[in-house]
């Protein structure tokens, strides 16, 4: 099963390996000073078809409006570490109570082109928890399924014009619902862990 498979991975030891936006490029990342720490929360559910949940980001905001994301953002200076800052902001953003997550650990830092650099924080919930979503800041909260996005059949190479440039990135659809961009990333690095673990 995936999640037991994301357990494993966390449980063992963990090197991290910094990645980011220009995985798929070949220029070279630009040099990683100055980003901004931040956070995101993968909530896994605990469940024998395990759902992972996200957010589509409201319309108004000045930074990825619309964006399918994880619950997540900046770390305060108020936060303790990076898993203080996920579980805090997913606290805010849907409602999640933090002592229902069993954090399993976290993976990769995640850079982005907009001056973050992101933990990925794993953690694991009960299934059927009554979530709401923050008007200001979460236009709708969903969930898909485990196994499908971390389906390298499901990873898809995507191009788009960025600040002039072609800039290549992952996406990943379910349903209606089109993942992309970092969140994407975050999932095909998570992914690629688990193939390297067997």
């Amino acid at each position: 099963m995936p999640l037991d498979r994301v357990r494993r991975l966390l449980v063992g030891p963990f090197t991290p390996q910094p990645h980011g936006d220009w995985d798929l490029s070949a220029q070279a990342p630009p040099p990683a000073t100055g980003l901004t720490p931040a956070a995101v929360l993968m909530a896994i559910s605990d469940e024998a078809a395990p759902q992972l949940l996200l957010t589509r980001r409201t319309a108004h905001l000045k930074r990825h409006a619309g964006q399918v994301a994880f619950p997540g953002g900046r770390q305060d200076a108020g936060d303790a570490d990076s898993v203080a800052a996920a579980l805090r902001e997913a606290e805010e953003e849907v409602a999640l109570p933090r002592h229902h997550v069993e954090v399993l650990g976290t993976l990769d830092p995640y850079r982005t082109g907009t001056g973050y650099l992101v933990t990925p924080v794993v953690g694991v919930v009960p299934p059927g928890l009554t979530l709401r979503a923050h008007p200001d800041e979460v236009d709708e909260l969903f969930h898909v399924p485990l196994a499908h996005v971390l389906d390298p059949a499901n990873h898809l190479r995507q191009t788009g014009q960025w600040q002039g440039q072609d800039r290549h990135y992952w996406a990943i659809r379910h349903d209606r619902h089109y993942i992309w961009g970092a969140t994407a990333g975050m999932i095909v690095a998570l992914a690629r862990r688990l193939e390297q673990l067997g």
